[in-house]
């Protein structure tokens, strides 16, 4: 998994950050992670993250690492049901660059530390992730700006691609041994976009760090309130996202009801396939046997050495009650399989 919700302590925390000190915030910090680590080893995970504990929103807080970008504008749409034309947008008032890094980094360390004060799983071993935004998802809430050389979309992305790759080397060198860069924007547009250009953006990002770490790239198709954005199509990124150099490709597949699952024997003859099993959309908690159904589906079509499972998308939109019990479904639904092969 990647995002994990908040607890409600830290959010109220989060809208009175006035009221503490730095020392206070680092705490705070501290036992978010700690919470959604502990969290994350009940439920059997075998890859656990930070569950993105320090981040107003995984695109979003990398905007305050950057140089050129102002504060973002007051939103458009402030009354009716939440969707993303809600959401304001960023200037660009100077040259983008990140002369502290991205802060992902530092996120790692945290995150190391934390679980080596943690008693170690008794029945399995636990690797770390980490997850960056790519450039072109991150560049979607950014006013494209001339005056600096940043004439559209494209050359936003183009800007920010080395900065990302820079923050991709410095989790290698932090020991970081698997990355997912994620691109739900390339998912969400690629109905629209030229798909080989975004195939392309994406292997020059992570191309400094392909066979140095295990990387995965994230595709989903929108999960702001649980609204999503374009089609919800995975066939105008085929074949062309075959072209990927990432490890493993995650796909969403539970709240799309499995449509198009026949795809992922074509990706597990490149690299692994992560599906989705679980929907982070949807208050009906899956059974350890709703996941194990789901799980035969999937090696009905690509080889069990091949898959990976986990949830459709991050769970910071989801109550944490309910996402303790999603996983804890997964992780049982999956090892049931296990022990059946």
């Amino acid at each position: 998994m990647g995002s994990y919700p908040f607890p409600g302590w830290l959010e109220w925390s989060a809208a009175h950050l006035d009221k503490f000190g730095l020392d206070d915030v680092s705490e705070l910090q501290r036992d978010a992670v700690t919470v959604a680590v502990a969290d994350q080893l009940a439920s059997g995970l075998d890859v656990i993250t930070d569950g993105e504990q320090t981040r107003l929103d995984f695109n979003l807080s990398f905007y305050g690492f950057i140089n050129g970008i102002a504060l973002e504008s007051s939103s458009p749409r402030r009354f009716g049901p939440p969707a993303h034309d809600q959401r304001g947008k960023h200037q660009i008032t100077g040259q983008l660059l990140a002369p502290r890094g991205l802060g992902a980094v530092e996120e790692f360390q945290r995150l190391q530390k934390i679980v080596a004060a943690l008693p170690a799983p008794a029945d399995r071993p636990v690797t770390l992730k980490a997850s960056v935004p790519g450039p072109y998802t991150m560049s979607g809430r950014l006013v494209p700006n001339p005056e600096f050389g940043y004439a559209d979309r494209w050359a936003v992305t183009e800007a920010l691609l080395p900065l990302v790759r820079a923050e991709l080397e410095s989790l290698v060198a932090a020991g970081c041994r698997e990355i997912s860069v994620d691109e739900p924007s390339m998912s969400c547009y690629a109905y629209k976009e030229d798909v080989a250009r975004l195939v392309d953006i994406y292997n020059r990002t992570i191309e400094t760090v392909t066979r140095r770490t295990r990387v995965c790239m994230h595709l989903c198709f929108g999960n702001y309130k649980a609204r999503a954005v374009g089609p919800r199509q995975l066939a105008p990124m085929f074949p062309q996202f075959l072209e990927l150099k990432c490890d493993e490709l995650h796909i969403e597949m539970a709240s799309r009801e499995f449509a198009e699952l026949e795809l992922i024997g074509s990706v597990a003859r490149r690299m692994d396939v992560a599906v989705g099993v679980v929907d982070v959309k949807s208050y009906y908690i899956e059974s350890a046997d709703d996941i194990a159904r789901r799980v035969r589906r999937c090696l009905e079509f690509a080889p069990a050495e091949r898959l990976v499972f986990a949830p459709d998308c991050g769970l910071s939109q989801t109550a944490r009650w309910a996402a303790r019990q999603k996983l804890t479904a997964l992780c049982a639904g999956v090892q049931n399989v296990r022990q059946s092969l």
